[in-house]
């Protein structure tokens, strides 16, 4: 099994981006479509996992060090595949020179997120439907 992620734009990377995160935010979570389309995506930068050129994960990164739309198709979680991807853009923003990454954790997933180095701020709070918490790094 082969598998490597990539940092991307969205223009040429699209369908499989939105096939990720389609199949895991609107059909898996029932998340409404119109909150997945936020109008951000051209701005961002993505990254995209592999496994033997399958696309399977996808994420985020906006300039101001917000991550979000993090997606692993269920079959192929507990792979670390959402940790490689995370690297991705942590590295990402490394070498933009961002001081400070932040996002906003479903609350099951929180523990991930704080073993990647993040802190949660604030309360629990509802988003689509899910709890959620914010959570932030900050970068040397």
């Amino acid at each position: 099994m082969n598998i490597k992620s990539i940092i991307c734009s969205y223009q040429g990377n699209v369908k499989d981006i939105c096939k990720i995160r389609f199949e895991v935010f609107v059909d898996e979570q029932n998340v409404p479509e119109e909150l997945e389309i936020d109008g951000l995506d051209e701005e961002a930068k993505h990254v995209l996992a592999f496994i033997d050129n399958e696309a399977i994960g996808t994420g985020r990164i906006l300039s101001d060090g917000h991550i979000g739309r993090v997606a692993v198709l269920k079959k192929h979680r507990g792979l670390g595949i959402g940790k490689l991807m995370m690297q991705e853009l942590i590295q990402w923003a490394e070498e933009a020179n961002l001081e400070k990454l932040w996002l906003s954790s479903q609350w099951h997933a929180h523990g991930f997120y704080l073993d990647l180095g993040f802190d949660c701020e604030g309360e629990i709070y509802e988003e689509a439907g899910i709890d959620h918490i914010k959570m932030s790094k900050k970068l040397n």
